[in-house]
């Protein structure tokens, strides 16, 4: 009975699938809509991490990635750095250690957060667990809820509700700013910089500046999925529709950023391209870029790219931040920063500017607050701004010579990084994009295993 009981069970274990395990990463960017709509959004990722952190501890060996150094490096420069939080350089509002902790900590948790899963995720490629095109689809499937959440925006800019998250949370903590970017779901951000209200896209990111950033990686990662890999017709079809419509929120966002970004790695992968001995693929891009253009031109789209060069609208305010962040940490602290940001006594119109008891939040520019460059140069100095270029940099020019169509995807995310650095912060869905392109492009220099042989890598 006890062997016919054992060889019933065993029965049972081969029939009951197996756990991919790799399910959290898969869940975490597959359920991101839904993540977002129950107020979870970037706090579902320090889950994932956990997982991540678990599950490398559990291993024999980690594989890691080409240039992996340079980001620990930069992780090392981060933690340095937060020996400044009680320093406060001239002309911001004081703040002391304890007061700056909560930003700092938040930033570097989810540095660490977003790194344990791109180790995880690097490992699972490597070795077959998470096949490389399972992770393309991944984020071109985010491409996709990036325009519908862009329409939603466009469309519906009111739209918003009080997420379940933040219905269990203390009322003074839900009504807080920051808490409210998290927990909070809403369609848009609305602006009247054009002299009247207009809603800019921001779902399921947050932040209008977020979406794009977003768009701009994700769109890179579903050309590669609908065009470099073997679909079926009516699928590349449906990917050349969904192409055209996202042109709508991207430019109803009037993200110039986006707009140069995507310009940027257009004029990337056509050169790619070219070097690599494909010019009829860099004459389809072309064609297919002036198709996108003739269809903004001779359309409404073109009124409103119109009206948003001519309204520069936080040009002078970025201008005041940039170089006011400059000043201080190379007068005052260039070496290791001042380990977060902080914010400043006035604007770059009025030195009356300030919070107040009722708004904690209004008032001066945050320095660090406009751009990855800003972030990382005033909060953690020389040292961290050398080891950020330097993995980004060491990541190109490892990968120089790769031309399949992951290399020049993979190094045209890291490449629209390193310009979008000046206006865009990576933190935390951007950079943990980022980072996943950058897995793909190490794992796609890595023999695939036998599990992962062609016809899973196309399944």
């Amino acid at each position: 009975m006890t062997l016919l009981a054992a060889a019933r069970s065993a029965g049972r274990t081969r029939v009951a699938p197996a756990r991919p395990e790799g399910a959290s990463l898969f869940w975490l960017l597959a359920a991101y809509p839904l993540w977002w709509a129950l107020g979870l959004g970037v706090l579902a990722i320090p889950f994932v991490a956990a997982v991540a952190a678990v599950k490398l501890v559990r291993r024999k060996s980690i594989a890691v990635p080409p240039a992996f150094g340079w980001w620990l490096l930069f992780l090392l420069a981060v933690v340095l750095s937060l020996a400044n939080l009680g320093v406060d350089p001239p002309g911001v509002v004081p703040e002391t250690f304890v007061s700056s902790l909560p930003g700092a900590t938040y930033r570097f948790g989810f540095y660490c957060c977003v790194t344990l899963i791109a180790l995880w995720a690097y490992n699972l490629v490597v070795e077959g667990g998470l096949p490389r095109q399972r992770l393309i689809r991944l984020l071109a499937w985010l491409f996709a809820v990036t325009v519908a959440g862009g329409l939603l925006g466009t469309f519906f800019g009111g739209f918003e509700y009080t997420s379940p998250v933040e219905a269990l949370l203390p009322n003074a903590v839900a009504k807080d700013g920051f808490v409210q970017s998290l927990v909070h779901p809403q369609a848009a951000q609305t602006m009247d910089f054009l002299g009247y209200e207009t809603p800019r896209p921001a779902a399921p990111w947050g932040y209008t500046n977020t979406w794009g950033n977003n768009f701009a990686i994700t769109a890179a990662w579903f050309t590669v999925a609908a065009f470099c890999a073997p679909i079926r017709t009516k699928w590349r079809v449906a990917a050349v529709a969904l192409l055209a419509v996202s042109l709508v929120p991207a430019v109803y966002s009037m993200n110039r950023g986006l707009w140069l970004g995507l310009a940027a790695i257009a004029v990337f992968t056509a050169l790619r391209l070219l070097v690599s001995g494909r010019p009829g693929g860099m004459l389809a891009l072309g064609g297919a870029g002036c198709a996108a253009v003739l269809l903004v031109v001779l359309t409404p789209l073109g009124t409103v790219v119109q009206a948003r060069m001519d309204n520069g609208h936080s040009d002078e305010g970025r201008a005041f931040s940039s170089e006011r962040a400059t000043e201080l940490v190379v007068e005052h602290s260039p070496i290791i920063g001042f380990g977060s940001t902080r914010k400043t006594l006035g604007s770059g119109e009025s030195i009356a500017v300030g919070p107040t008891p009722e708004c904690p939040r209004c008032g001066g520019r945050t320095l660090g607050g406009n751009g990855q460059l800003w972030q990382v140069m005033f909060a953690h100095g020389i040292a961290g701004t050398v080891t950020y270029l330097g993995f980004a940099l060491a990541v190109l020019w490892r990968f120089r010579s790769d031309h399949s169509a992951i290399g020049i995807a993979g190094s045209a995310v890291v490449g629209f990084s390193l310009l979008t650095m000046f206006y865009y912060n990576a933190l935390v869905t951007p950079l943990l994009l980022t980072l996943l392109s950058y897995v793909l492009l190490a794992a796609n220099s890595t023999p695939a295993p036998l599990a992962q042989g062609p016809e899973t890598e196309n399944r």
